[in-house]
């Protein structure tokens, strides 16, 4: 629902930390501006149900999607990591489409409405306590380019959403008692099962192996053994190590810097630091942490400072960087071939690092400097590899393996399939479900009682999917065997006891707290579906969605 916000972000909350006091923290996600937009220039943005959007309304809405993204993940869009499921441009349009949706109904948000929702939103950044409005924009608004316009703006949008909310989805609060009680009583009712699971280990030693068989099935499957497009970028590092004492500097200097810890380690709790044996430990990693980040703050500084020289070095070529680094004294090194999903071996950087080097060129032979986890780098192209797929000999091993697996991956379905057939029919000749499991020589597995709320079934974790398993077992009568369920590395069954009786005075105690719930999703699902037929009707004029046809099934975030 609209404004959810993650409030237990490490993140988020060294940003007002360092609002407090900018020399006890360095935050590393700000050193990249704004990246730019969806479009550029004065691009035909399309028209919303007859309304033509301006260049104006789309910047504007790309700015409050920012934020809420930002209020939402704990992160900007252009953050360390990427979400499959976020399409800036789509949110945009879907945002404008909210607001115009807004103006038509007439929805007005008064001031004192966005102040208090505004105050409230700042202070679950910083666990419940109020911020400084100026250090709010100065800290979290200003590394973006934002202005404290666009939070309001932001803000008393979000408001009129949630009344947009209220006013689309009567329907989802129409629920009788009955219909409650039908539903708890469904999501609470337990069963008593037993398992049985045929991995595919049990069969591996079995496998026989031969050269044809294994050259066959690398010829079949080859196309899993493709490398992707790979680069190996030279890169200068400035490690945070080497500036400890410059950070440590900097920490002596923080009068109330053991209050400011003791906040931290207050606002965490003591869970959050399970690795340490006590307060005092705790408090000590708080502090290592918060002096690291110092000495990422000077590396950084040290990194700009050789950047600006070396940006301004003719030609600008990728050997310029190893020259340059040479004349400074310092070692430029070559990473080992990697790809756009996975760092580089060895080197503990971020996503942005690998982004900075597939965009790599010869207008752009350079990274801006680039924070890892112990130092900064700056990098430039020394090789681009294409994808290949690699010879047989080269990753016969691996070939091995894979092939063993999967053909014991048959066996298990097999042996699961067999024992299905032979354990229905036993158990319509009257048998017990531990005889039949006697005779097969299989030892079933004794989950505790479960439902389909459980987040967790006993016994299960690593063996079945959740969902797959509760599937299986809520499936099947009492007395039954469910059809076997293969796996990734085999399969499985569910023999199901019996329904167990209800808790009728957990139910009269949960009952309340479960009404709300369930209207709450029934109102998500009433709105969804409202904004669904809202945008079939109103992007229809809009270019991105021409392109975007297959998307307008799914609702974007709120």
């Amino acid at each position: 629902m609209i404004g959810t916000i993650r409030k237990h972000s490490k993140w988020m909350w060294w940003i007002i930390i360092a609002a407090i006091i900018i020399t006890f923290v360095y935050w590393g996600s700000a050193i990249n501006g704004p990246r730019g937009g969806s479009r550029g220039g004065r691009g035909n943005f399309g028209v919303i149900n007859g309304e033509t959007i301006s260049q104006s309304s789309f910047v504007n809405a790309k700015r409050e999607v920012m934020l809420s993204h930002f209020f939402s993940t704990g992160e900007w869009p252009d953050g360390g990591r990427k979400n499959p499921n976020f399409d800036e441009e789509r949110e945009i349009y879907f945002r404008l489409l909210l607001i115009q949706k807004q103006n038509e109904l007439g929805i007005e948000v008064s001031d004192e409405a966005v102040a208090k929702t505004a105050a409230e939103r700042m202070r679950a950044l910083n666990r419940g306590n109020p911020v400084p409005l100026d250090a709010f924009v100065k800290n979290v608004l200003a590394q973006k380019n934002l202005t404290l316009e666009d939070f309001q703006r932001f803000v008393r949008h979000n408001v009129g959403i949630q009344q947009l909310i209220a006013i689309t989805s009567l329907g989802g609060n129409l629920l009788t008692p009955q219909e409650i009680r039908a539903f708890y009583e469904r999501e609470h009712q337990e069963l008593s099962v037993q398992a049985v699971f045929f991995p595919a280990t049990n069969y591996l030693a079995g496998i026989p192996v031969t050269l044809p068989a294994l050259t066959n099935f690398f010829e079949l499957q080859s196309a899993q053994y493709r490398l992707p497009e790979r680069v190996q970028v030279n890169y200068v590092k400035f490690t945070a190590t080497n500036f400890l004492a410059e950070a440590r500097a900097q920490l002596a200097q923080v009068t109330n810097l053991e209050a400011l810890i003791e906040a931290e380690y207050e606002a965490r709790g003591s869970n959050y630091y399970s690795e340490a044996k006590s307060p005092a430990e705790a408090k000590e990693i708080i502090r290592e942490q918060a002096l690291n980040n110092n000495a990422l703050g000077a590396a950084r500084k040290q990194a700009l400072a050789f950047a600006a020289e070396l940006f301004n070095r003719t030609p600008a070529t990728p050997d310029t960087l190893v020259a340059f680094a040479k004349e400074k004294g310092l070692t430029a090194l070559v990473s080992p071939p990697f790809d756009r999903e996975e760092p580089p071996a060895g080197l503990d950087v971020r996503a942005d690092f690998m982004r900075a080097a597939f965009a790599l060129s010869a207008e752009e032979p350079y990274s801006q400097p680039l924070v890892g986890a112990d130092g900064v780098y700056l990098i430039s192209l020394n090789k681009t590899l294409p994808s290949e797929i690699p010879a047989f000999e080269g990753i016969r091993d691996r070939v091995t393996q894979d092939y063993r697996f999967r053909e014991a991956v048959m066996k298990a379905r097999q042996a699961g399939l067999d024992f299905y057939t032979s354990a229905t029919n036993a158990l319509t000749a009257g048998k017990t479900f531990a005889s039949v499991c006697v005779e097969a020589k299989v030892r079933p597995v004794l989950p505790p009682p479960f439902s389909i709320s459980s987040r967790t079934i006993g016994g299960i974790e690593g063996r079945a999917n959740l969902s797959q398993f509760k599937q299986a077992a809520f499936g099947t009568a009492p007395g039954q065997i469910s059809n076997f369920t293969p796996t990734g590395d085999g399969g499985f069954l569910v023999f199901v006891q019996a329904k167990l009786p209800l808790d009728e005075v957990r139910m009269k105690a949960d009952l309340t707290d479960f009404s709300r719930a369930v209207r709450q999703t029934r109102t998500g699902e009433a709105f969804n579906e409202w904004l669904r037929r809202e945008a079939e009707k109103g992007f229809r004029d809009v270019p991105y969605f021409h392109q975007q046809q297959s998307q307008l099934t799914g609702t974007p975030k709120k």
